[in-house]
């Protein structure tokens, strides 16, 4: 119990462990690395990933549909990993990089996935297409070479009413043979 309360409090005890730093309840300087820049703007404690990106960010490509991680809508990579945003509190992010959909792409030449998705007609309202993207592009980040049920995991928790998987699939597919071209 005395090891319990040493970590809580910070004592030699505890291996030299500090109490993290509390901010707020008042907004606070937040600076964050996106698609490759340091930004700063600021932030109520409470504020999440999804909503700093398309508030004070002003980068709308990532979508908020259930804001409780049950969609995946709002999907971004956060050191390369797929991530839901919307779970995620902007002051915790830190220095880790975060890519959104704005910077998937290398100026106007898309993203091979995102090439594939316009290809392969992976899209119908568009709402749920930026996570689903996100997720098919990490997937190859990680496994060039996927095959379907590789894809079929990676997209699994998303959520597209329109009910376009088998060509997301499909586009997944047809962008890492590209890459391999």
């Amino acid at each position: 119990m005395i090891e319990a309360a040493s970590a809580l409090t910070g004592s030699p005890e505890a291996g030299e462990r500090s109490a993290p730093p509390v901010a707020g309840p008042e907004a606070v300087p937040v600076t964050l690395q996106i698609n490759g820049t340091a930004r700063t703007f600021t932030a109520e404690p409470r504020m999440t990933l999804a909503e700093a990106l398309r508030g004070p960010l002003g980068l709308t490509g990532t979508k908020i549909a259930c804001n409780r991680g049950a969609c995946s809508a709002c999907t971004v990579w956060l050191d390369g990993a797929a991530v839901c945003s919307c779970m995620q509190l902007a002051i915790e992010v830190g220095a880790r990089a975060v890519t959104t959909i704005e910077g998937l792409a290398l100026g106007t030449q898309l993203h091979p996935v995102q090439a594939a998705f316009i290809e392969h007609d992976a899209l119908q309202c568009g709402f749920c297409t930026p996570g689903l993207v996100m997720s098919c592009a990490a997937l190859l980040e990680r496994n060039p070479d996927p095959t379907m049920a590789d894809v079929q995991t990676a997209i699994n928790g998303h959520f597209c009413r329109c009910g376009t998987y088998p060509h997301v699939v499909a586009a997944t597919l047809a962008a890492a043979k590209a890459r391999k071209a």
